[in-house]
């Protein structure tokens, strides 16, 4: 099935400003992350910026981009004004792929892409086990519970769900899980048409997507029903804060 990735790529940053423009010995961060895209079965890949040394630094390598807004307040807004730039139309599939994962496999990439015909879905997106206490309780690991079909039914940054047993648990990566519990973190990297972005987009953020700060919960609000596969192979750690460079630097290849 034919899609598009699309990555977007601002300079500004709150945590760590310019990042798409690091240096990942010998490449830049941006570069890394178009060549996973380019590695897939993608059709085309391309990245939606609002900054000239990104779009330079992409032309540079001989990628694809386009100037989008600068006050785009989220990516997916940034991603349906690149689509709509790019000509493509209400029934193509778009990867919305983030400009901080470098190491994105390209398998994972085609899984999202396909479960929207093999799943007849608008909307997919990945998610992964949790192993280890600290992620559990970690609000920076974004939880989410499906039901029988993988769909998800809710997503938070709190340890869903939550049993008698689960309460037990603590804050610390030697502390266990509960054996009869499982858990799921949900993995950034999400497909859709672009018919369900137009929507997406129109749409006021949610209250529950504000309470919990996650954009996804406004497609979940309006009855949008996500698949959520497991992802097919390991997904490497994103870089989206100095330290994370740190942690990521020594997976990199040269």
């Amino acid at each position: 099935m034919p899609f598009n990735v699309i990555i977007p790529a601002r300079y500004g940053s709150q945590r760590f400003p310019g990042k798409p423009l690091i240096d990942l010995k010998g490449k830049t961060m941006i570069e890394r992350v178009y060549a996973a895209g380019a590695a897939s079965k993608a059709s085309r890949v391309c990245v939606a910026t609002d900054d000239e040394r990104i779009a330079a630094a992409v032309t540079a390598f001989g990628g694809e981009h386009v100037m989008t807004r600068p006050d785009h307040p989220s990516g997916s807004d940034r991603v349906h004004e690149a689509a709509l730039l790019l000509g493509l139309s209400s029934e193509e599939v778009i990867v919305n792929l983030q400009g901080d994962e470098p190491l994105m496999p390209a398998s994972v990439i085609n899984q999202v892409a396909e479960a929207i015909a093999t799943h007849q879905v608008q909307m997919a997106s990945l998610c992964e086990p949790i192993a280890e206490s600290r992620d559990l309780l970690d609000p920076g690991v974004v939880k989410v519970v499906r039901d029988e079909r993988d769909h998800a039914l809710y997503f938070s940054r709190s340890p869903i769900p939550w049993s008698q047993e689960a309460s037990k648990v603590k804050a610390s990566s030697a502390s266990k899980l509960p054996a009869d519990g499982k858990w799921f973190r949900h993995l950034g990297i999400y497909a859709y048409t672009l018919a369900l972005l137009n929507d997406f987009v129109s749409w006021p953020a949610a209250m529950l997507e504000q309470a919990e700060r996650l954009e996804q919960l406004r497609a979940l609000e309006h009855g949008i029903k996500i698949h959520l596969g497991l992802a097919c192979e390991s997904i490497p750690p994103g870089i989206d804060t100095p330290a994370d460079l740190e942690r990521v630097l020594p997976r990199i290849n040269p």
